[in-house]
């Protein structure tokens, strides 16, 4: 079953021949290959380029364990380079590769070569590793389906797809799945044979209860606010553990550069300034974070906001959560600083959007709940809550669009209606 990737494909596309390694990178089966070699070598081929000119090593096959060496790889490559014409060099989880930064700057010493590696591990991307490419990598990082490319391929209407996508996630194969059996098994069996193993394996990790512990911990925590400290105390008195905060922190590094998770910085919008920890954390995938749960905490509101800050990223933006600091009176008439939170703060380029992830509305109490931080900013940047209910998009005396899940999600210019 074929899915269209096109923002993906498009991206690479514009890339081609710009002199830079076209670097993808993302969680392992959120479809990197497939785009590289099923979408992007079919464009190619449409496109009057000859098969014998794309060369393509899928270095963590067991077959290509050879080509894991430079020099061997490097011969292979050099071999099948035999004419003047454009050649289209596709290295999939390049971080397999040994000494893969002189390799990749090899490769660029071949004038009639367009590279292309895929990885799953953020660490070749590391502050040394872009000093060795010497700023000739450009990245494109995928993720998971989008809830409206993951439509393409479900058998039903937006209102049962949602539920399906908020228990079992966006991963391609997952989607194509028919059986709840099927999904359930494929993500639990993902999560440990797949994801604990490369990070046990990557960074040598002895005690994986731990870790196990920790990713369940943050699973718990979707949409709350956190840092290694609190979750040492939850270790220390829910698990009986005496991990470190340091451990802790490592553990959260490893995490995120595996693309399980991702952290939202809180920034203070008034003092326009960062403010450190507490922070949140999201899951790449939601059907991950579900599976880590054994699906028994299937919490809409939470997951709903994990939800909209994915898409969010997927749509290029920097997302951060918001603080607005105001002065209130209490019951003795006294007025006292309290803090508001904004779920979403997302910017790309010079476009900004305040926006708050609302599960309902169905009260006025909550309607100015959710709008009182919103009506404390004091610029003129887009106001926006989006709502599970099914409403038409709407603006309000203050300037507050509220829009349906539905439309933010199936409309990628919904946050400019």
């Amino acid at each position: 079953m074929r899915i269209s990737r096109d923002k993906y494909l498009n991206d690479l596309i514009v890339r081609m021949h710009n002199g830079l390694i076209k670097v993808i990178t993302g969680l392992r089966r959120s479809g990197k290959s497939y785009l590289l070699f099923e979408l992007f070598k079919s464009y190619l081929l449409e496109n009057d380029i000859s098969e014998d000119h794309i060369i393509e090593i899928s270095l963590d096959q067991r077959k290509n364990k050879q080509y894991r060496d430079p020099d061997t790889i490097l011969d292979f490559i050099e071999e099948s380079i035999v004419d003047n014409d454009n050649y289209y060099i596709f290295l999939d989880e390049v971080q397999m590769l040994n000494d893969f930064e002189e390799v990749l700057n090899s490769l660029l010493h071949i004038k009639n070569a367009d590279i292309y590696v895929t990885g799953s591990n953020s660490k070749f991307l590391s502050k040394d590793i872009i000093t060795e490419f010497r700023g000739r990598g450009d990245e494109i990082h995928i993720y998971p389906l989008s809830f409206k490319e993951f439509m393409q391929v479900y058998d039903g209407d937006k209102y049962e797809g949602l539920s399906e996508y908020t228990v079992y996630g966006g991963l391609p194969l997952v989607a194509t799945m028919k059986s709840d059996e099927q999904k359930v098994k494929y993500l639990e069996n993902l999560f440990e044979e797949t994801y604990l193993k490369d990070i046990k394996e990557r960074y040598n990790i002895e005690k994986l209860q731990e870790m196990d512990d920790l990713i369940k911990v943050l699973a718990s925590s979707v949409g709350s606010l956190s840092n290694p400290s609190k979750i040492a105390d939850t270790f220390k008195s829910s698990l009986k553990s005496d991990i470190s905060m340091n451990t802790i922190k490592n553990y959260i590094t490893y995490l995120e550069e595996s693309f399980l998770i991702n952290e939202a910085n809180r920034y203070d919008v008034k003092g326009r300034k960062y403010i450190g920890t507490p922070l949140k954390y999201y899951f790449e995938d939601i059907g991950l974070r579900n599976a880590k749960l054994e699906f028994r905490q299937i919490e809409e509101t939470h997951l709903m906001e994990n939800i909209v800050y994915n898409e969010l990223r997927a749509r290029g933006f920097q997302v951060d959560v918001g603080m607005v600091e105001i002065k209130e009176k209490n019951n003795d008439g006294n007025f006292e600083k309290k803090r508001l939170e904004v779920d979403f703060i997302a910017n790309k380029g010079s476009h900004k959007y305040y926006i708050q992830s609302a599960y309902s509305l169905a009260t006025e109490k909550k309607i100015k709940q959710e709008k009182n931080s919103l009506l404390n900013i004091n610029d003129s940047f887009k106001k926006i809550i989006i709502v599970k209910n099914v409403i038409k998009p709407q603006r309000d005396e203050n300037g507050i669009v509220s829009i349906s899940l539905y439309d933010f999600l199936l409309d990628e210019n919904s946050l400019s209606l």
